[in-house]
């Protein structure tokens, strides 16, 4: 909605890039749900320990994979946005929202991997609620200020998506040491 308020061309470049992110998300939603399966499993077999190396080697894989994949974008962001558009206002508008939207790549896959790690331990509602917290507090109202404060560019309003994963990833973290202490005391 924020995005199509601001035109034809914001629009389409900004339905662009969700193509390519949704794309580069493959492998960190599959370490989710991999990760999911694993902890279950360990957990009903009574390896705690086994399903929390999971967690860790998953999300060095999925994290490896969100560097090399925001590198990618910021190497190749114009390719990429033509291969769905020839229109070079879209490709020059999206490829600086691609720029800044990216790192979530990096970032979301912490959260990815602990919601799947919380979804194998039993405890799903942790992940509905830092993704909600990240959508209301983070992401809508900082997409929504971008659009205002730097109407002339996608730039700003692509860091909406980065800053609501960082803020889910440090309450995953947080949750995760909790769970811990709980455990060793």
């Amino acid at each position: 909605m924020i995005a199509n308020s601001r035109g034809v061309t914001f629009a389409a470049a900004v339905g662009v890039v969700e193509k390519i992110i949704s794309f580069m998300f493959l492998v960190p939603s599959a370490m989710l749900s991999a990760l999911s399966a694993m902890t279950a499993q360990n957990i009903g077999a009574g390896r705690e320990e086994r399903a929390r190396n999971a967690l860790f080697d998953g999300m060095g894989v999925a994290v490896a994979f969100g560097v090399i994949a925001c590198a990618l974008c910021h190497l190749f962001a114009p390719w990429m946005i033509g291969l769905f558009t020839g229109d070079a206002a879209v490709i020059n508008a999206g490829k600086f929202y691609l720029y800044s939207y990216s790192f979530d790549i990096i970032i979301a896959a912490v959260h990815f991997c602990f919601s799947g790690y919380f979804c194998g331990c039993g405890r799903s509602g942790i992940s509905f609620i830092h993704n909600l917290l990240s959508i209301l507090l983070i992401r809508i109202p900082g997409a929504w200020i971008a659009s205002i404060k730097w109407p002339d560019t996608l730039y700003p309003m692509g860091f909406a998506a980065p800053l609501g994963s960082a803020l889910s990833a440090l309450i995953c973290v947080c949750v995760y040491c909790h769970m811990r202490k709980q455990l060793n005391s």
